[in-house]
């Protein structure tokens, strides 16, 4: 079955600020090129069929993507001021539909593309073990599947920002995403709280990274140290 990349880079970046005060954080370059471009080059050795990016922050900015790459498409997301990222995965809900899928936060350094050429049977979330506790983004794993996506824990699996759902999944999630942003109190959510809530019927596993696979960017001195260490 086709594989399809969904790239979300719709967000404001405010904790990068003043940098992404005229430039959004994904396009931000580390080591000498924007990160977005980074989970491309990677997505495309797999090589998956079409990626499509998620704008909404300086959209515009983005454009010269879809030229470059062939393959890359831009879906705009009209809600991004005003809703969190539920309403990225919202925008690209007919692409669940195409078959195998990765997401991906687009404002993520990929450091080594092999991770994109693993053999994937089973949706997963892509997590590095973190050993004591982490108040980030966790998953409780029973060695089989991922039975809790929240915030905060002990000995467990951190999000790493890469995930893939078989399509039977994909279809699922996009089901449990329309019904949820129609509803008004969940203007708020992250899109992983949907999977959360809907674990009894997605079946999600964890594949492994190790620490300077990917790495997630969030501040300007953390931008400035990873260049320093090229």
């Amino acid at each position: 079955m086709n594989e399809y990349g969904i790239l979300m880079a719709a967000g404001m970046g405010i904790r990068m600020r003043p940098l992404t005060e005229k430039i959004p954080k994904p396009l931000i370059r580390v080591h000498g090129k924007p990160m977005i471009e980074t989970l491309i080059e990677g997505l495309r050795k797999r090589p998956v069929k079409e990626i499509y990016i998620v704008t909404g922050y300086l959209a515009e900015q983005f454009e010269y993507l879809s030229n470059q790459y062939p393959n890359v498409h831009l879906l705009h997301n009209p809600y991004y001021r005003e809703k969190n990222n539920i309403s990225s995965i919202y925008a690209a809900k007919e692409i669940l539909e195409k078959g195998n899928c990765f997401i991906c936060e687009s404002d993520l350094y990929l450091a080594d593309e092999s991770l994109f050429l693993r053999e994937l049977d089973q949706s997963c979330y892509f997590g590095r073990m973190y050993q004591g506790y982490s108040n980030d983004w966790v998953f409780d794993y029973d060695g089989e599947r991922i039975t809790r996506v929240g915030i905060g824990g002990k000995d467990c699996y951190n999000m790493v920002g890469i995930s893939y759902f078989t399509n039977r999944d994909a279809i699922l999630l996009k089901e449990a995403i329309e019904s949820a942003f129609l509803n008004p109190q969940y203007d708020n959510v992250f899109w992983d709280e949907v999977v959360d809530q809907n674990l009894n019927k997605l079946s999600l596993t964890i594949e492994p990274v190790i620490s300077g696979q990917v790495v997630e960017i969030d501040t300007v001195e953390e931008l400035n140290r990873i260049n320093e260490s090229f």
